[in-house]
């Protein structure tokens, strides 16, 4: 099996199949192309016709799009178990996980991920407080009410805890303020021992996109 991804330090879409095998301990094979080189869409192409990352490869099968390589990961080598189990608390996750892979366009337009980058400033516009609001409440939600059955979003670390381990790199490169309880979930996030692995191959890495570089440096 082979994982086909984008920088370490900016491809937040790359990182969340990544967390789930690195998670697990499946064992796959990486293949990084850096973006935005004059080369990088004939790499990709090789690989997918839809031309983005991340792509899984697993023997003849080809999946592209992250939410649909986890859903495939989850089926044929968790035996579902990259969704909670419960019945609500499953539709409540892919829920949350849906939302988080349509929707907030200002969160991933003025936040994007740099997860060498830390205290950068940005304007914090009504439109990017609403976003950032939306997730704490999801965060603090959901951990409040599936406290009991673990440290995670719904208890178990699972599939949505993939989906927003990019926003936890966002709002820590930005400073942004979090209630209480999501900010103990940024910690465990961030606490990983796969996550700390991501985050030490984006310090190594030289690639600079200029378009991913937002925000002021701290003086």
């Amino acid at each position: 099996m082979e994982l086909i991804i984008g920088n370490k330090n900016y491809s937040s879409w790359s990182l969340r199949p990544w967390l789930l095998l690195s998670y697990h301990g499946i064992k796959f094979d990486e293949e990084r192309i850096p973006l935005d080189l004059p080369d990088t869409a004939t790499r990709i192409a090789a690989f997918s016709e839809a031309g983005k990352v991340p792509v899984l490869r697993d023997g003849d099968l080809t999946v592209w799009d992250s939410l649909a390589i986890c859903e495939y990961v989850s089926e044929r080598y968790l035996d579902g178990k990259g969704w909670p189990r419960g019945t609500e608390a499953r539709a409540q996750a892919r829920a949350v996980s849906a939302e988080m892979h349509s929707g907030f366009p200002e969160v991933r337009n003025r936040l994007p991920m740099n997860c060498r980058a830390l205290g950068r400033q940005v304007e914090l516009t009504e439109s990017l407080q609403r976003e950032i609001a939306r997730i704490d409440r999801i965060w603090s939600q959901c951990r409040q009410r599936y406290a009991d059955a673990g440290p995670w979003l719904f208890g178990a670390f699972s599939i949505a805890d993939c989906m927003f381990a990019p926003v936890v790199f966002r709002f820590r490169t930005y400073g942004i303020a979090v209630s209480e309880v999501s900010t103990a979930y940024m910690h465990q996030i961030l606490g990983l021992d796969a996550v700390g692995k991501w985050e030490q191959s984006a310090q190594a890495e030289t690639e600079i996109l200029e378009s991913e570089e937002m925000g002021a440096h701290p003086d």
